[in-house]
């Protein structure tokens, strides 16, 4: 992840307050889906049953599609073929256009 133009070791780097929070979130939404089964009983199925596929389905999505999304910046391209940032890759296909025009004599 890029912060201030500087490249982060990884997403969450410096971020353990927030990274506790969003874990004890997902992961409480993921218990109660386990205790909502509790009280699952012949007489009541719907309600544990819808909260209990609400609470899981929920735990899950949180973690993958909200908490998860912190390194797509708007789903650019910050990398090229092998890891190199984009400019790099301009400078090499105009040099790479330029060896094209002109054949290297050895």
């Amino acid at each position: 992840m890029i912060s201030n133009g500087k490249v982060k070791a990884y997403s969450g780097q410096g971020n353990f307050v927030g990274n506790f929070v969003a874990f004890l979130a997902v992961f409480f939404m993921l218990v109660g889906s386990i205790v909502a089964l509790y009280f699952w009983d012949l007489d009541q199925v719907w309600l544990p049953g819808m909260l209990f596929i609400l609470l899981y389905t929920g735990s899950f999505y949180a973690a993958k599609e909200i908490i998860g999304r912190s390194d797509s910046l708007d789903m650019q391209d910050l990398h090229g073929e092998h890891g190199e940032p984009l400019d790099a890759m301009a400078s090499r296909a105009s040099s790479s256009r330029e060896s094209a025009a002109e054949p290297h004599v050895r």
